[in-house]
């Protein structure tokens, strides 16, 4: 396979970091939570389905966003945890969509209890925003191939701008890679499709970049 060029431009390599800001809202059981979620501006949504991805862990999470995990540990309804922790934001086009989402889930449970559970004020659920703060690296590649070598050496905070942040960015939400690639004219259309099948939510930092460096050197490995 000729090596080929984008014929639109580079893909320039950044990296990113995501300052979290109080919102000063906070929930102590879940009629509060679900009214704050229906009043909390996106960036917070953001923040506690995508942040946890940038948090150092030193375990495997049991879920994978902020308000499973308070649910369930904090106001002990495994059946709500469980609900909302299987959604996947990258399902839905846009935030205020998957503010709907979560609402309505909330909303259900609400109709089926018929107590509500109150945490302690020291454990209440604290909205946090983000703000994503974006550093150019200066680095940049031409040809297709180059992905190989450049993936693996990224850092886990560049994954996340390019794999993750980038579907908020991008026609057709769709990661930075996918849709450089785009631009040499259908040439990589296979290895678009490839990349398509890595979960960007139910895997962590770590997997998606190792996910990313093994379904590229492939491709090229076995179309030279």
């Amino acid at each position: 396979m000729a090596e080929g060029k984008n014929t639109q431009n580079p893909f320039k390599i950044k990296d990113c970091a995501l300052a979290a800001l109080a919102t000063g809202k906070k929930s102590q059981n879940l009629k509060e939570l679900d009214r704050n979620i229906e009043e909390v501006e996106s960036g917070s949504l953001y923040y506690h389905f995508w942040g946890g991805l940038l948090q150092p862990r030193f375990d495997d999470p049991e879920y994978n966003n902020d308000f499973a995990s308070w649910i369930r540990h904090t106001l002990h309804d495994k059946v709500l945890a469980e609900r909302i922790g299987i959604i996947n934001p990258t399902e839905y086009p846009n935030l205020e969509e998957l503010r709907e989402r979560l609402h309505d889930i909330v909303e259900e449970r609400l109709d089926e209890l018929q107590h509500l559970s109150w945490c302690k004020i020291d454990e209440q659920f604290h909205f946090i925003t983000s703000q994503i703060v974006i550093f150019d690296t200066n680095k940049t590649i031409k040809k297709a191939d180059d992905l190989t070598y450049v993936i693996p050496k990224m850092t886990l905070s560049s994954i996340f701008y390019h794999f993750i942040d980038s579907r908020r960015r991008t026609f057709g939400n769709i990661d930075d890679f996918s849709s450089w690639l785009y631009g040499f004219d259908g040439k990589y259309n296979d290895l678009i499709y490839l990349l398509s099948t890595i979960d960007p939510f139910f895997s962590s930092l770590t997997e998606i970049r190792f996910q990313l460096a093994h379904i590229v050197k492939n491709y090229f490995r076995g179309n030279k």
